[in-house]
């Protein structure tokens, strides 16, 4: 007879990005104005207060060898992830799209109107990693830069 597991509390805590350069890739998110914390790991991992989930950049190899994954190839290509910085309104979308392109992102995608009555746009980190910037209908950002979904 078999007992059924508890369910645990579902948590997403950290989004580890392997990065080529770690170095060129602290700088950049530090430019971006995120927080480094934990700055005792010098290069060996970096990570960054969002204002939720956690953001870790580790090294493109250690981090395949820590999955199991292989190194190579790697993707030249969308990998089917996407991160989002959730702005207040079209004004913040067009000027975090500017920033980011000002410290060394480059623009995919310039900031337009969607169809679900939002406005967003999309740019790269040095190692491709793409960033929506968007403002989207029952999505609030609050002064406690967390994300607040309507019901």
């Amino acid at each position: 007879m078999s007992k059924e597991l508890p369910v645990p509390v579902p948590r997403l805590t950290v989004i580890t990005l392997g990065v080529s350069d770690i170095r060129a890739s602290i700088a950049f998110y530090d430019a971006l104005g995120f927080s480094r914390r934990l700055k005792a790991t010098g290069e060996a991992v970096a990570f960054f207060d969002t204002g939720g989930p956690v953001l870790a950049l580790y090294p493109w190899d250690r981090l395949a060898a820590d999955a199991a994954l292989p190194d190579n190839p790697r993707p030249a290509a969308f990998r089917g992830v996407t991160l989002a910085w959730n702005c207040r309104t079209r004004e913040e979308v067009d000027a975090v799209l500017a920033f980011a392109a000002s410290k060394g992102a480059a623009l995919l995608k310039a900031a337009h109107e969607t169809d679900y009555g939002g406005y967003s746009g999309y740019f790269t980190d040095p190692d491709g990693h793409p960033w929506e910037v968007v403002v989207a209908p029952g999505i609030e950002v609050g002064e406690d830069r967390r994300v607040h979904l309507a019901e």
